[in-house]
């Protein structure tokens, strides 16, 4: 108490003071820092030094596979049916980055044409799958009476090899790009909708959601406001898994010989086509093959690291 200064009456004065106004706007700021969902997405997407880099060697393969084939013209059936003696196997180099084949075809406009087919392919069947199989299995996941009959369709269908599957309706439907993507989508989006059932069935009876239920709100507004933010991730993750799959099975499938055209190029039929040069012109099957891994590994690779970040679980506050 000997240390305090303790001032009377006579010596407090107004200028000692300052009248702070009242501010009603300031009254509803939250202290905490402002969240942004799609924000934190991007910062923890790019926080990873892998995903950027898998991500600047995607775009650049996307950019090659729909630009390169525009200013090449490359015609698979036209350029098949052309046997330039002087052009045949020619080793990688400035002018032929990829060399030639045994006919004398350009092998790089033969394998970008090949992966802008391949690309389309597994683009549309995604969008395709994803699409028919959200909506189906997010209203399966609430009606009991939908799901006795999806169960039994489900279950003969994921008990029969997907690939037989398509390769019957490839060889029914006949060849041609559309008609690929019809037999790849036909069954592959049960499983998306397999797989919405049990998330939206996971989160469907949670307290909150039966709150809002018994409040009067609808079905509909219940799945869009409370279970779908939910889902974005591993709706991301399984998108993540299938587009690189699709890639994969349209290459062998192009290796066989099902499901294109002669005049459609596509990855699996270049790597079909120069197999049997495996030895004595490696170039021509390991240059496609390398561009099928970098595809398919780079999709993987950015889509998980982006399922990831689409978890708000994940995101720092």
């Amino acid at each position: 108490m000997d240390d305090e200064k303790i001032l009377t009456s006579e010596q407090i004065s107004d200028d000692m003071f300052e009248f702070v106004q009242y501010d009603e706007s300031k009254s509803e700021k939250i202290a905490t820092p402002e969240y942004s969902y799609w924000g934190s997405v991007f910062r923890k997407f790019f926080s990873s030094k892998v995903a950027i880099f898998m991500l600047v060697v995607l775009t650049l393969v996307l950019l090659m596979s729909f630009i390169q084939p525009i200013f090449s013209g490359y015609d698979n059936l036209a350029q098949e049916n052309i046997n330039n003696y002087d052009l045949k196997f020619l080793r990688p180099s400035l002018k032929y980055p990829f060399g030639t084949d045994d006919v004398g075809r350009n092998v790089f406009d033969m394998v970008w044409a090949g992966a802008r087919t391949s690309l389309t392919i597994s683009f549309i069947t995604t969008i395709i799958t994803m699409t028919i199989g959200i909506i189906i299995g997010t209203i399966w996941g609430f009606n009991k009476k939908l799901d006795f009959y999806l169960m039994d369709l489900y279950n003969v269908i994921s008990n029969i090899p997907y690939l037989l599957i398509v390769m019957i309706l490839s060889y029914v439907l006949g060849a041609g790009v559309w008609q690929l993507i019809i037999a790849l989508s036909a069954t592959s989006w049960i499983g998306v909708a397999y797989f919405m059932r049990v998330q939206v069935m996971i989160i469907r009876d949670r307290e909150y959601n039966m709150a809002s239920k018994v409040l009067g709100s609808s079905t509909w507004k219940i799945i869009k406001h409370n279970i779908m933010p939910h889902l974005i991730s591993v709706i991301v993750t399984s998108a993540a898994n299938r587009l690189p799959g699709y890639i994969s099975t349209e290459v062998f499938l192009g290796y066989i010989g099902v499901g294109l055209t002669q005049r459609e190029a596509s990855l699996g039929r270049t790597i079909q086509a120069h197999a049997q040069y495996m030895q004595s012109a490696t170039y021509l099957f390991i240059i496609p093959v390398i561009i099928v891994a970098i595809i398919t590994v780079s999709f993987y690779i950015v889509g998980q690291t982006l399922a990831d970040a689409s978890d708000p679980r994940n995101h720092e506050i």
